[in-house]
């Protein structure tokens, strides 16, 4: 091939990637807040309301960050910020955010938008059961949108996972850890008032946006853990950001969770109304984080050195190679896994109203019944600990994606009615 013809080639290809390279735009690019009906869907709006007077309403806000991490439009941040304060100074809110993972974004069409209001609506519903006879909570939702997928060309796009995670962690560290903390603020404010229902906050990633959250929570997670003993003359419960943070098949390190698996291992109990601060659920199932997360890890860590580390916290051992941890997945990683859940044969109706009494009733090496799911203890830490790192059967997440599954948002709601008990 001659050098004419090797140029024409290399710039083939070239054009072909760039045109296979996927949407780097804003997608809710109109600010103002939008009534969806049946003849105006609002998809262009960052600020959503749906489902007006009827018992499934709820909020929903956009807010989408670039490959640096930054905003990509401050406005629409302080759009919703704005309307957010509006509301919370009238009523108390349940905000929830939703931060997705690989091959996703804010496109109207994307799937995980769509599972993600149906969890919000069927969360108001639960609201309103909750709080009957008072004004219950307005449920708000806020989807953190991201370039998830870089290359749309088949085949070539599942190439491009360690580069989207090393954007995730950029996302997380820079413009989403001001969006989340400003969103506690609100949180916060309200509930100085002393409401009668307090205003509560919860984060959920998946995948690489479960990263993405950790990175942006991780060390406020630790501070406020170790802040919790208040003036030093007493030990309370332990705090966290906002009321509960869940991660969905989380593609990071277990070695990078490590420092706070110590953190709470160190603390020989916790008082019995102490609510789950932190969960990670993790299917045996997911290939993704399993199998190919661990061979791309190899190459990574190729030179870095990693020793042995042997605890003996509370009298419980726990021993591991860092050069594992630093490779394997952090739901996989089983040194460092305290729970697994397991669909259960007679399934009842979720009692959401029983939700904090069934947490409370934990007994050591114990299962707790939620609904479908029933949560088993591996005695790994102390009872009522508020880290959980859950393995998660097969049959209620059946892939790396498959974590909108009823099952497992019903499991998510009674873990966020434990912790936004008011």
């Amino acid at each position: 091939m001659n050098d004419t013809a090797t140029k024409l080639l290399l710039t083939a290809s070239f054009a072909l990637l760039l045109s296979a390279c996927a949407s780097n735009e804003i997608y809710h690019n109109n600010f103002s807040s939008c009534v969806v009906a049946a003849q105006e869907l609002c998809e262009s709006h960052s600020i959503q309301e749906h489902n007006e007077e009827t018992n499934q309403e709820y909020l929903l806000g956009f807010v989408e960050i670039d490959d640096q991490g930054q905003l990509r439009n401050r406005a629409q941040m302080q759009a919703l910020l704005s309307v957010l304060y509006t509301l919370a100074s009238k009523e108390s809110l349940l905000i929830n955010v939703f931060v997705h993972g690989w091959h996703h974004n804010a496109d109207p069409g994307d799937a995980n938008i769509e599972s993600f209001k149906h969890s919000l609506a069927e969360l108001s519903k639960v609201e309103n059961q909750l709080h009957s006879g008072r004004t219950p909570r307005r449920v708000v939702g806020v989807y953190v949108g991201w370039r998830g997928e870089s290359i749309d060309m088949p085949l070539v796009k599942d190439a491009t996972f360690w580069d989207r995670k090393n954007t995730a962690h950029e996302v997380g560290y820079l413009g989403m850890t001001e969006l989340l903390l400003r969103l506690e603020e609100i949180r916060n404010v309200k509930n100085t008032q002393e409401p009668p229902v307090k205003s509560r906050l919860v984060v959920i990633g998946h995948s690489l946006g479960g990263a993405a959250v950790y990175s942006a929570t991780a060390q406020i997670l630790a501070d406020r853990f170790v802040n919790s003993a208040g003036n030093k003359n007493y030990v309370g419960n332990a705090e966290g950001f906002g009321d509960l943070v869940v991660l969905l098949n989380p593609a990071f390190e277990a070695l990078k969770y490590a420092p706070l698996y110590d953190l709470a291992q160190a603390r020989c109990s916790y008082f019995q109304n102490q609510p789950p601060r932190l969960v990670i659920l993790t299917s045996e199932a997911d290939y993704a984080t399993k199998y190919a997360f661990p061979a791309g890890r190899i190459f990574s860590t190729l030179f870095e050195t990693h020793g042995t580390i042997n605890r003996n916290d509370c009298n419980l051992p726990l021993s591991y190679s860092e050069g594992a941890a630093d490779r394997q997945a952090v739901g996989h990683f089983e040194p460092l896994q305290s729970h697994e859940l397991h669909p259960v044969s007679a399934s009842i109706e979720p009692a959401y109203d029983q939700a904090r009494t069934i947490w409370e009733s934990q007994l050591p090496e114990e299962s707790l019944q939620f609904g479908r799911t029933e949560l088993t203890s591996l005695g790994r830490t102390v009872i009522h600990n508020p880290y959980l790192n859950v393995k998660v059967d097969k049959r209620l997440i059946t892939d790396h994606n498959d974590v909108f599954r009823p099952e497992i948002m019903e499991f998510i709601r009674m873990l966020i009615v434990v912790s936004a008990a008011e």
